[in-house]
């Protein structure tokens, strides 16, 4: 747990969703802390297509999709199998889907503006290479407006 920014203590718990198993840690850890702070929990799962870069360049390949919709569903499923049984686990908790496309990065650092607390995971494999930390993890660590919880999957 990283503290940083003025979070808003009426602002809701922030999670990164990207659909990866390591994830499921940090779901979980999510539903808890927005349970036990009384607080809407927004679920955010940002896509960008093929590369990352998101809706800045608008000559870029991605944005030349002709099935951007199909792509987009396909980044909604991701979205609910995530959060798929935590819900009833939780019942109350209030969750907001937030599916955008547009850099995780990105997306999670405009976000954190109004939470109070952001939670991402973290997919390390184990010995030196489970301690460092993704792009996104190191982007949102240092350029969050809240208090960020870095989440890691419990080793087997």
């Amino acid at each position: 747990l990283v503290v940083r920014g003025r979070p808003d203590p009426a602002g809701p718990v922030l999670l990164a969703v990207d659909g990866s198993p390591q994830a499921e840690a940090a779901v979980g850890f999510a539903f808890a802390e927005a349970s036990l702070r009384g607080a809407e929990l927004v679920a955010l799962h940002a896509w960008s297509g093929w590369t990352g870069r998101g809706d800045d360049d608008p000559g870029h390949p991605q944005n030349l999709v002709d099935d951007a919709g199909r792509l987009g569903d396909t980044e909604e499923r991701v979205l609910a199998e995530a959060l798929a049984g935590w819900q009833a686990k939780y019942p109350d908790v209030t969750v907001r889907r937030d599916l955008v496309r547009k850099s995780a990065r990105q997306a999670l650092i405009e976000a954190s503006e109004e939470a109070q607390l952001l939670v991402v995971g973290a997919r390390g494999r184990g010995g030196f290479t489970g301690l460092l930390l993704g792009s996104v993890s190191q982007a949102v660590l240092h350029h969050a407006h809240c208090p960020v919880a870095v989440v890691r999957a419990g080793q087997d």
